[in-house]
């Protein structure tokens, strides 16, 4: 049974939606959501514009922040439904309305609750999208007071069964950065390319060369993707031989170890083909996604909740590809990410038509309450078994 208040709330942010960076109007409708419950505190503009309500009990003991997302994507709806967004090609496409709709709803279960110790952080972050921030929010002095100990997360995953809860050993997401790569030749007649430097053979080796960097199998360590996003070369003239060119890339793989050696493949490539076809350049790295790590006790805290509620499990073996930027507090505290099967019907995530479902609000809630419930109330670790 959904709580219609909660209803309403995911569906007044799905109307409402917010860019990266400018989520001011979103934190302000959380704002106003969870003052009515009476956190401790409410820190705001935290990591920019994001917002933790603080839950503190009488006595001192663990702290766990369960962190949601507040950014939508630039991308126009097609849903012709009442919480059509009104914003003109922004919408909630990867479901963080939904997220932040399961993480207030704890709002209300916490002011009625009555821990003896310990202390619950509702985290709203920012600028996931872009991969900015959660590291803001892990290097700003007001959540580091905070002394957390464990981070958790969800995140729904279409094409998955509904209200499946799905684990991952290793980590929830890959580590993902981007470049713009741009290079500056000389234009010429295009009867007389010799007279010029036209980038785009350049290009296209580039491209051939990166292609064999690929290692398509996920289950592979070394796995790695290399995609082609945009090219630009010249202009629609056709008497001018092109004098400069971009291009742009995104790269995926399992771990920074990885990154690092794709980086520097790459640099040396582009240096290398850049000299021999004569060409100024200018690299420059983008928006970088660390890869999440699962801890093992913070996934045992997710695994027991789904078997209390008795929720269907689903192990797997691989992280997924998408870049989460939850890695960066993977870097800094006990952390675990877990996948919400959002049904086998629903679009893919970054569809023009996907909305998050809100049978999976209850879900949400429930693992949620579970994991705080046996941190809170049961012995310092979970059982880990022999």
């Amino acid at each position: 049974m959904i709580d219609p208040e909660i209803l309403s709330f995911r569906h007044q942010l799905h109307v409402n939606p917010d860019l990266s960076n400018v989520e001011q109007g979103t934190a302000s409708i959380i704002k106003n959501f969870i003052a009515q419950f009476h956190p401790t505190s409410i820190i705001e503009n935290i990591g920019g514009a994001g917002l933790a309500a603080v839950y503190e009990f009488p006595k001192k003991g663990k702290t766990i922040a369960i962190r949601c997302e507040l950014d939508a994507l630039p991308i126009l709806e097609s849903n012709p439904f009442e919480h059509k967004s009104t914003k003109e090609s922004v919408s909630h496409k990867c479901g963080h309305d939904g997220h932040m709709a399961i993480v207030a709803s704890l709002a209300k279960w916490l002011h009625e609750s009555a821990f003896e110790a310990g202390k619950v952080v509702l985290l709203f972050q920012p600028a996931e999208e872009i991969g900015e921030g959660a590291e803001r929010i892990v290097n700003d002095p007001r959540f580091k007071v905070l002394q957390t100990d464990y981070v958790f997360a969800l995140h729904n995953i279409p094409k998955e069964p509904m209200h499946s809860i799905i684990l991952i050993e290793s980590g929830f997401s890959a580590e993902v950065i981007s470049f713009e790569l741009k290079l500056m030749g000389k234009k010429s007649h295009a009867s007389e390319p010799e007279h010029g430097i036209n980038p785009a053979l350049c290009i296209s080796e580039l491209v051939g060369e990166m292609n064999k960097l690929n290692v398509s199998d996920p289950k592979k360590p070394d796995f790695a993707v290399l995609t082609p996003v945009h090219m630009l070369v010249g202009q629609k003239a056709y008497g001018i031989s092109a004098g400069s060119g971009e291009l742009h890339y995104t790269l995926r793989c399992w771990n920074p170890e990885k990154m690092q050696t794709l980086k520097s493949t790459i640099s040396n490539l582009i240096k290398q083909k850049s000299k021999q076809h004569r060409l100024d350049f200018e690299l420059n790295w983008l928006e970088y996604f660390p890869a999440s790590s699962n801890d093992f006790e913070c996934n045992a805290y997710i695994q027991k909740a789904a078997l209390e509620n008795d929720f269907y499990i689903i192990e797997r073996d691989h992280p997924f590809k998408f870049g989460e930027d939850f890695g960066w507090f993977s870097k800094t505290y006990k952390t675990a990410m877990f996948g919400l099967g959002a049904g086998l019907e629903t679009p893919a995530l970054h569809n023009p038509d996907y909305d998050f479902p809100d049978e999976l609000i209850p879900t949400g809630f429930s693992m949620f309450t579970s994991i705080i419930q046996n941190i809170l109330l049961g012995p310092t670790k979970v059982d880990m078994g022999d």
